[in-house]
């Protein structure tokens, strides 16, 4: 028999910790190996990692909740004396997933870290500690951009030093000042705009009370940053579906049967967005303080509902795609993504959201931008309605049109109000006079 240590991973390159969520075996369970054995949560993405061998639980080190860094040993498996074990690889090995359900969301939340004491003074900044702390995770980049706060000018909590979500939270909530602060366009006055007012609400008799879970925190977290950072502004359209209904209709079998993949109007609209994004790259940008950063690839998030939340993956280079390509890479994304088998990289880099909440009935809605993308995309119920439209002999008629209200939800600190509804037009007429040739 022989013991094989199981390491914390390394989820991304700039991942230096995780939080270990859930134990989904305990001491004394016999597991396969890549059998899913814990969950844990960084500040990219949750994921269940699997057993590296088979065998049997022999010692639980990391108790569930607890953040350690990355390659520490979390647990030790007890194996059959020269089994092969695979070598270590950080990101690539575990399956990553939507969202860990955390087993720590039973426990009372974990109370706000202590005001970061400046980082001392360093002789070159290229050590490996000054080089891991200012290679803090993206959330906690963004979060400090926000605040106008220098990672490098605080003492983190993580590895060597690293910055992590809980410390610059609990030294933004602390009020305490720091060198090297910059004016914030959000709080001109300090931090007093960014921190929530009012009385906390306490629960009353009969009330349940829960910890929000990683995914459902992380999420709030994103939606007021982003109404925070950007000046939102929305418009709508209806627009008038009837003509992608019937080349849909008529071309559904034999595509079905050419592809494998379900052809829904989702693709027929991700196509022609990507057009319009073409012929608008405003609506395809983001914003570095003075200076707006046009991509260039087309990388289109489409928001996916999860029994547990909501998780947007992104098809890359959507630009090169055919209506099959896109399918195919839309139907992969989805099933993957409810199956938690989503990588770190599938989550990352869109460049434009569509969020599609009309499955569900909705008629219209005013969606959060997806920071740091400047624009999103709503798609209302599509739905047969009675429209009235001219006739042959030049007096109106009344005929039933297959519609949907379509909202585009814009920063207005870089796009005008005339520059989106153009954008929302030209993705409408698109749609109007979609070519069958294009399916």
């Amino acid at each position: 028999m022989a013991l094989v240590d199981i390491i914390m991973p390394q989820m991304g390159e700039s991942i230096a910790e995780g939080t270990l969520s859930k134990w989904l075996k305990k001491v004394g369970d016999e597991v396969k190996r890549d059998e899913p054995i814990f969950e844990i949560s960084t500040d990219k993405v949750d994921a269940e990692i699997p057993a590296p061998a088979a065998g049997t639980i022999a010692e639980i080190i990391v108790k569930e909740g607890e953040t350690v860094a990355v390659q520490t040993v979390v647990a030790r498996l007890q194996t059959e004396k020269g089994a092969t074990i695979p070598a270590a690889e950080p990101a690539s090995a575990p399956e990553p997933v939507a969202v860990a359900a955390s087993a720590a969301a039973s426990k009372p939340a974990a109370a706000p870290a202590a005001p970061a004491p400046p980082a001392a003074p360093r002789s070159n900044g290229n050590s490996f500690e000054d080089r891991v702390r200012t290679r803090s995770s993206p959330l906690v980049r963004k979060i400090a951009a926000e605040h106008g706060l220098d990672i490098a000018a605080l003492q983190g909590s993580g590895i060597a030093g690293r910055v992590t979500k809980k410390d610059i939270l609990g030294f933004i909530e602390s009020g305490a000042p720091m060198p090297g602060r910059m004016a914030s366009m959000h709080a001109p006055g300090g931090l007093g705009s960014d921190v929530p007012h009012g009385p906390m609400p306490e629960p009353w008799p009969g009330d349940t009370v829960e910890p929000m879970s990683k995914m459902r925190a992380l999420i709030s977290d994103h939606m007021v940053a982003s109404r925070r950072t950007s000046a939102h502004v929305t418009s709508f359209m209806e627009v008038d579906l009837t003509r992608v209904a019937k080349i849909r209709a008529r071309k559904r079998e034999e595509f079905e049967a050419s592809t494998g993949q379900k052809l829904t109007y989702l693709p027929f609209i991700i196509a022609s967005v990507v057009k319009g994004l073409r012929a608008f790259p405003i609506m395809n940008s983001s914003v570095a303080g003075r200076n707006i950063i046009y991509r260039k690839p087309v990388n289109i998030g489409v928001a996916v509902a999860l029994d547990w939340g909501l998780i947007v993956p992104v098809i890359k280079n959507a630009e090169d795609l055919s209506l099959g390509g896109i399918t195919k890479s839309l139907n992969d994304l989805a099933a993957r993504a409810r199956a938690k088998k989503l990588s770190p990289q599938e989550v990352q880099d869109g460049t434009f959201t569509i969020t599609n909440p009309g499955v569900f009935g909705s008629l219209m809605g005013a969606p959060i931008i997806n920071q740091p993308q400047v624009a999103i995309l709503g798609v209302g119920a599509i739905e047969k309605r009675p429209k009235i439209l001219p006739g042959a002999d030049g007096e109106d008629t009344i005929a039933i049109r297959t519609c949907a209200y379509f909202s585009i939800s814009f920063d207005h600190r870089i796009i005008d109000g005339a520059v989106a509804d153009q954008f929302l037009a030209f993705v409408k007429k698109t749609l109007e006079e979609y070519p069958e040739s294009g399916v």
